[in-house]
């Protein structure tokens, strides 16, 4: 009997795997004055009630409002600077297979008030749109001394990382990573978010 042809095993380096994983932080994507600007145009138009992927709410889960930005009109210029800032970092770090832009951008507002907050979550779900989003950029819009709590973070490797509170800077991440919110204990802040869409993982 002939011996069938062992099948070629694909090896992944742990760099690379770790490379892929590790989000990036982006300083400076929008100044002082433009922040305040995008925080303005939202405060200008209809926050509604954060939910979650599929629509449902739930306040054990998330505790924010959004205000949705389309790319073209008041959005253009914020749009075509994410898109630049996703396109440098993947085309450089992560190297993924991005296609589409297929949700609009969403500014979210969590209150002390309210204890505003979101739990550790992946931004890809079970939807049609949510299960094809790869990479996920969050902007900080609010200055740092404007609240308390509020901490973005993140863990990919059993770290839990704090991302810089730095007005204007970003932190793009793969949507599968785990991430948060903290409660926020004083003030309000102000993020800016935007998913690329692509290929299934495989």
């Amino acid at each position: 009997m002939m011996a069938r042809p062992r099948p070629e095993l694909i090896t992944v380096s742990p760099v690379r795997v770790t490379r892929v994983l590790h989000p990036i932080e982006v300083p400076e994507v929008f100044t002082n004055s433009e922040c305040q600007r995008i925080i303005a145009t939202a405060r200008a138009g209809q926050f509604q009630d954060a939910a979650l992927v599929g629509g449902t709410h739930d306040d054990d889960t998330r505790r924010s409002r959004n205000y949705w930005l389309d790319d073209d009109g008041d959005g253009a210029w914020i749009f075509r600077r994410l898109l630049d800032a996703i396109a440098a970092e993947n085309r450089n770090h992560f190297q993924f297979d991005l296609t589409d832009f297929l949700e609009r951008m969403q500014v979210a507002w969590y209150g002390a008030e309210t204890g505003g907050f979101f739990g550790w979550h992946t931004d890809c779900g079970g939807g049609r749109i949510a299960a094809q989003r790869k990479l996920t950029i969050v902007v900080q819009l609010s200055n740092a001394d404007d609240y308390e709590g509020g901490s973005l973070e993140t863990n990919f490797d059993g770290v839990v990382r704090a991302a810089s509170r730095a007005i204007g800077s970003a932190l793009i991440l793969p949507s599968f990573v785990l991430h948060n919110v903290t409660p926020v204990t004083r003030g309000e802040r102000y993020s800016l978010t935007l998913w690329s869409h692509g290929p299934a993982f495989r």
